[in-house]
């Protein structure tokens, strides 16, 4: 039957909404409900499982992935909900290790409900206000913590997409003509980064048309900082070859060893050589918040662009990442904008220098650096520094834990939070060094890390690395992480591996 009035037009109802708002909201309450007590409420409870581990086919089953005709009750998505928080892992537990993330901030958590609730855009002051100003006042900050006294940034989907903006941009300084003519008719252009450098440093050539072969990987020191004497080898060898050399990336903090280059001598060759001298501190950024840690990016005012994650040392919630370069003449927009006439009309009412969307690769974007603002608001520049100190000084406390108990190995003094190290069961501690002992003991670290995920109690990782056998990294992040989880890393890892 009708209602009165109605209009349709093919056949369809347009009088009024057809979605039951009371019904949504009460499923929100519900589900809201679900979080606090499953996730927020034992996030830092030791006594839960880290993961419960299920094969994937079975998972596939608990998880009744199936989209239907018609939709599900609300009953049955709040039981799904359960199952996948059941199902996943718990990456604020304090013994959750795996990753350079880790913990909970609850400041940054509800700044993130904030900003999923609005679902705000932001590329144009009158969409999105508040987070546009947001975001300008917390790159003004970081500036000033990399030592600029001017500058520009934005914040980016992952420092994967920091560093390819960075690479753009030191190509497009280098050749602007770029922008419009493309690849064609160029020298061939060659970048030099750090063979302990980020992956995404190689995708990034891949992605831009520059090509992985002309990315030249710099030989490292043993403890995984690039050696500027090679780098300066590089350089004046592509030039003999006829490249066009552009970029230098350095990194403040590698993925695995946390090590961090010298950021001035290499600064002092990209000067001798007019190189754009990128640093990639995506993980060890953070120290900069540190007046005593703070010394291992000595230098780092001296690069034109810097990839800092907040969501890494500093909890902001993933994803939050910054590029920021020195340049404050509008580079970034010169090099990215389209100038989208349906978006950036230039006759508007307010004052169009703050619609900075123009400035991403994106069109929609998420107001990443307002879950940052408000922790940051909340803790103060003395609670992140503390942050920062803590977790380094948990690093330096498990380190000298490792060297009195028989059986674990550092590979090498760590100078952040990542902790390298070998554990060695009974059965390969009387067997000489040589190629059979390298072999078993490279099948420890696998077996362990099974055990310990089908068991839930915790999570780390590990890795060969630059000819090493399979080794774990621990990293310490989490201000919910104790000096007991780290007593209780190594015990596990002993009960785990008594019969190896």
């Amino acid at each position: 039957m009708l209602q009165k009035n109605a209009i349709l037009v093919d056949g369809i109802i347009l009088n009024g909404p057809i979605m039951d708002s009371r019904a949504g909201e009460k499923f929100v309450e519900e589900a809201c409900k679900i979080i606090m007590e499953e996730v927020i409420q034992k996030a830092d409870d030791v006594t839960e499982k880290v993961c419960e581990w299920q094969d994937p086919e079975t998972l596939k089953q608990i998880l009744d992935l199936e989209m239907r005709d018609a939709g599900e009750s609300h009953q049955k998505l709040l039981q799904l909900c359960q199952d996948v928080i059941q199902y996943s892992v718990k990456t604020s537990h304090p013994r959750f290790f795996n990753q350079l993330y880790a913990g909970i901030d609850y400041y940054s958590l509800v700044a993130r409900f904030i900003t999923e609730a609005l679902n705000p855009s932001v590329y144009t002051y009158e969409v999105s206000p508040v987070f546009l100003l947001v975001e300008e006042a917390v790159i003004k900050k970081m500036i000033e913590f990399i030592g600029w006294e001017e500058g520009d940034g934005i914040f980016n989907p992952g420092g994967s997409v920091s560093n390819m903006y960075a690479m753009n941009l030191a190509r497009y300084k280098f050749c602007p003509e770029i922008k419009e003519k493309g690849l064609s008719g160029l020298p061939r252009l060659v970048l030099f980064t750090s063979e302990e450098c980020h992956y995404s440093m190689k995708k990034a050539a891949s992605f831009l048309g520059i090509g992985t072969k002309n990315v030249y990987f710099i030989k490292t020191d043993e403890r995984g900082k690039m050696i500027p004497e090679e780098l300066e080898k590089q350089v004046q060898w592509a030039r003999k070859e006829g490249s066009a050399p552009f970029l230098v990336c350095a990194t403040a903090g590698t993925t695995v060893l946390g090590a961090f280059d010298p950021l001035d001598k290499i600064a002092d060759i990209c000067e001798k050589h007019g190189l754009w001298l990128h640093v990639d501190a995506s993980w060890g950024g953070s120290a900069l918040i540190s007046r005593k840690h703070c010394r291992l990016l000595h230098g780092i005012h001296r690069a034109d662009s810097v990839a800092w994650n907040p969501h890494k040392m500093l909890l902001a919630g993933i994803q939050c990442c910054a590029l920021l370069v020195k340049d404050n003449s509008g580079l970034l927009k010169k090099c990215f904008s389209a100038e989208a006439a349906y978006l950036f009309q230039q006759d508007k009412f307010y004052d169009v220098s703050y619609d900075t969307g123009d400035k991403s690769i994106q069109c929609s974007r998420r107001p990443d650096a307002f879950k940052f603002w408000l922790m940051w608001k909340a803790l103060g520049t003395t609670g992140l520094e503390e942050r920062v100190n803590r977790a380094l000084a948990l690093a330096r406390y498990l380190v000298e834990e490792i060297k009195k108990r028989e059986g674990f190995q550092l590979l090498l003094e760590p100078e952040y939070a990542n902790v390298c190290f070998w554990y060695i069961p009974p059965s390969l501690r009387k067997m000489g060094d040589g190629p059979e002992f390298w072999q078993k003991l490279h099948q420890v670290a696998p077996i362990i890390k099974e055990r310990m995920m089908k068991k839930g109690s915790m999570m780390l990782g590990y890795q060969p690395h630059q000819g090493k056998v399979n080794f774990f990294r621990q990293v310490v992040i989490s201000p919910q992480v104790s000096r007991e989880d780290m007593d209780f890393l190594l015990d596990e890892i002993e009960l785990l591996a008594k019969d190896l």
